[in-house]
């Protein structure tokens, strides 16, 4: 393991954490007192939260007119697609790169490019795997539009998996963004959707390992 490995996997907690440590916590002071299989069980709980909602920082790169990846995971599609249309963006598909989560990744979504949000949308659906290609239709979802400097527009989808069951999102419309920020996170396992501006192609392919905030997906041009 790297140096850079090891202090990822000991990054501080989202707090998003902080309900989920809490009842760990309760449960190794009970486990104290009613046996050890509670402590213990306690203990491992804690012990995969303080994992699972892991906040490293990231450092985006210093490169202007890109793209970067909403999230950590896998690349499971790359296809055109049509935005979600809660988000207006119109009826022309582009270019969507989609990425599982899997328990083990960092689930902290990050912002692809600077601009401004100008529509959130939350809707309810299923909660299938999503590694599956109808989940982005069919999953419940909170889509984010951001204009770009330029007035181009790009979509960003969180969608909850298998297990997943919420979503969060800390930006509201109107605000500013900028590249490799913080927006959100899915709570176990889930998958992120990026909708790049018309015209543009992504420069990955199915199978890549993304890492949010870092990894360029694509350029402007």
């Amino acid at each position: 393991m790297t140096l850079d490995s090891f202090l990822m996997v000991l990054a501080p907690p989202h707090p998003a954490a902080r309900p989920f440590l809490a009842g760990g916590a309760v449960a190794i002071v009970l486990g104290l007192a009613l046996g050890a299989w509670l402590f213990w069980l306690g203990v491992v709980f804690v012990l995969f939260c303080l994992y699972f909602f892991r906040d490293p920082n990231r450092v985006p790169p210093p490169r202007p007119g890109v793209i970067l990846a909403p999230a950590d995971g896998r690349v499971v599609s790359v296809q055109p697609a049509t935005p979600p249309g809660e988000l207006g963006l119109g009826p022309a598909p582009r270019w969507r790169v989609a990425i599982f989560l899997s328990v083990l990744d960092v689930h902290v979504n990050r912002v692809p490019a600077a601009g401004t949000v100008t529509r959130i949308a939350y809707r309810h659906g299923k909660f299938l795997n999503a590694s599956l290609d109808k989940a982005s239709d069919e999953n419940e979802r909170n889509a984010l539009a951001i204009r770009l400097p330029d007035g181009r527009e790009i979509a960003v989808v969180q969608i909850a998996g298998l297990i997943a069951r919420r979503i969060l999102c800390s930006v509201r419309e109107g605000d500013a963004v900028s590249a490799g920020a913080r927006f959100g996170i899915i709570r176990f396992g889930s998958r992120t959707d990026l909708y790049l501006p018309e015209g543009v192609r992504p420069l990955i392919a199915e199978g890549q390992r993304m890492v949010g905030g870092e990894t360029v997906i694509a350029e402007l041009g």
